[in-house]
């Protein structure tokens, strides 16, 4: 049995070279590859998340492509948001 090609968190791109419905480019983060899935040799059914420029997930597809068409990129670094303090009640008493 051949390993997955891709794997939970895995970061892709992808274009007409993975299958012509990418007309323009996304970039999707990999949920999970359905390996119960039938299809043709050489193509691939996963669940992604659709990411926008800031790395945060707009939407959710299922998609078919060919693994060879995908290109790998490093995950965008997400740095949390600064916290606020909590302003505290003054007691007037």
């Amino acid at each position: 049995m051949t390993p997955p090609l891709f794997r939970s968190g895995d970061v892709l791109r992808l274009s007409r070279a993975a299958s012509v419905q990418f007309v323009r480019p996304i970039t999707v983060r990999v949920i999970r590859v359905l390996t119960d899935w039938h299809t043709y040799d050489g193509w691939v059914w996963i669940d992604a998340y659709v990411l926008d420029a800031a790395g945060d997930a707009v939407s959710r597809r299922t998609l078919f492509l060919q693994p060879a068409g995908a290109g790998h990129l490093k995950a965008p670094v997400r740095t949390p948001a600064a916290r606020r303090p909590v302003p505290r009640k003054v007691s007037t008493s």
